[in-house]
């Protein structure tokens, strides 16, 4: 197989000599990782494109920003630098330069050319890091300094599951070009885990379309789901408790309606969907609540069976 080049955002500049213009081109190709192995998934991310709902273009980006955010801070990257999100590890990458890495989320082993290692660690040309599998949760993130340069869709080097915006998810022989360092990695003395519950309990606020709902606040905080193993970056789908209508409600559907990020639409069927950062911009079904925003990075660690309930908050 031929390896897929993924090019960097921008072109070298001229230095005026075809010799010089060979050696620049050198220099740019070695600052790049190659994909050795991908696992079940792995994708370029970053924080997201925001505010195309209008275009009918979903968010994306990290679903765990929390844990991607760290992961940049540490090897010296602004926040938003564009890094990898992992689905249950099998990711191998070998460095084709000297480069600082750093591996968060769920505790998941990192292995350098076969050796354990803690996070952030140093990678020198022709090594090969190693992913193993996270011990629980869903996704790890792995931060490079220089952060991947990929070229950008609106904005935004993020793969994007549904509307197909960014790099194509990695496959083996993928080369990433990698940016210039620009700040000091941040070391850390313990790198604490995410640490996934056996279940999780979701704040959700009420609305807009709770009134469709009997009694909504006592349904949900009655319920009780787990994740289904049809959920992926678009939104959980909860097996579980059925949601019921009012009497009114019954039988009667919305004109589509926007939607954001953590809202929670109930489907004819009553099981209700937590729309997460590749979600649809609109929507038929009515949305009973919209999840906290601080809840939504344990929602992306969230396995197929974990357990779930709702602790349902007023308007506002």
């Amino acid at each position: 197989m031929n390896p897929r080049v993924l090019p960097p955002e921008r072109e070298s500049p001229t230095l005026g000599t075809r010799e010089s213009n060979a050696q620049d081109t050198r220099v740019e190709r070695s600052r790049t990782l190659t994909v050795l192995r991908t696992g079940p998934l792995a994708l370029v991310q970053d924080l997201g494109r925001p505010g195309h709902a209008h275009l009918g273009v979903p968010p994306s980006g990290a679903l765990d920003t929390r844990s991607f955010t760290l992961a940049n801070r540490l090897v010296g990257n602004p926040e938003d630098a564009a890094g990898l999100e992992v689905l249950l590890g099998g990711l191998s990458l070998r460095a084709n330069a000297s480069c600082t890495v750093a591996v968060t989320g769920p505790p998941t082993p990192a292995l350098v050319n076969g050796v354990p290692r803690d996070s952030p660690l140093h990678l020198a040309p022709g090594d090969t890091l190693t992913l193993g599998t996270p011990r629980d949760g869903l996704r790890c993130y792995v931060a490079v300094s220089g952060g991947i340069t990929v070229p950008a869709d609106l904005g935004s080097r993020s793969t994007d599951l549904l509307s197909g915006l960014g790099p194509a998810p990695l496959r083996p022989d993928d080369e990433l070009p990698l940016g210039d360092p620009t700040g000091v990695p941040v070391g850390a003395d313990v790198l604490v885990g995410v640490q996934v519950p056996d279940e999780l309990v979701v704040p959700v606020f009420l609305g807009p379309r709770d009134d469709w709902f009997a009694d909504p606040a006592r349904q949900l905080r009655a319920g009780r789901w787990t994740v289904s193993d049809r959920s992926n970056r678009v939104g959980l789908r909860l097996a579980g408790t059925a949601l019921d209508r009012t009497a009114c409600r019954v039988g009667q559907e919305l004109p589509s309606e926007g939607l954001v990020t953590g809202a929670v639409q109930v489907p004819a069927d009553g099981r209700p969907v937590v729309f997460l950062a590749d979600h649809p911009t609109t929507g038929g079904y009515p949305v009973i609540g919209v999840v906290a925003a601080d809840a939504l990075p344990l929602l992306g660690q969230a396995r197929p069976g974990s357990r779930l309930r709702f602790a349902p908050r007023p308007h506002g």
